[in-house]
């Protein structure tokens, strides 16, 4: 089947990047209806949740930049997410880690760009810390991108050298 075909490609991988996306929007209405900003409710000895506010990147990178970033980190979401779904085209409907990856980094992605058009800025609420260590407040966007990630390393790892997943010609 050629890579135009839908039926014969990953992209019915799609379906989890809209459970994301959902999951994600959802959580974050839910959070910030329900939790006042910058409080911490604790769940458990290492776990709060905690509303707060991110308007740069991953760990609040460039949050202070004067807005700017809004609109670049808004454009390199939908270049990436514009990418992502490309290959999903590409990769043979056998596949499944690889897709999988991608289609949890895109769900992420369009999460979090959803709050940045919307809101200026992206929700996050869920805080882990250890002792006196915080890890910065993340989302489920966040930690779908995260484990997508993982899994994309780790498929690199496996692959023979030189295989993308694309579809031969």
């Amino acid at each position: 089947m050629s890579s135009a075909n839908p039926a014969g490609t990953s992209l019915r991988w799609l379906w989890l990047s809209a459970v994301v996306v959902l999951l994600d929007l959802g959580s974050k209405a839910y959070m910030t209806a329900t939790l006042q900003y910058a409080e911490s409710q604790p769940v458990l000895p290492f776990f709060n949740l905690t509303l707060l506010h991110n308007t740069g990147a991953a760990f609040s990178f460039l949050a202070g930049s004067g807005g700017w970033q809004r609109w670049f980190f808004i454009m390199l979401a939908v270049v990436v997410s514009t990418v992502l779904v490309v290959w999903l085209a590409r990769i043979p409907r056998s596949e499944r880690w690889l897709p999988v990856s991608l289609a949890l980094v895109l769900g992420g992605a369009l999460g979090n760009v959803y709050d940045r058009i919307v809101h200026g800025y992206v929700v996050d609420f869920l805080h882990l810390y250890w002792g006196s260590y915080h890890f910065p407040a993340f989302n489920i966007a966040d930690t779908a991108i995260s484990i997508g990630a993982v899994m994309m390393a780790i498929d690199i790892f496996r692959r023979p050298q030189g295989d993308t997943g694309e579809k031969k010609a």
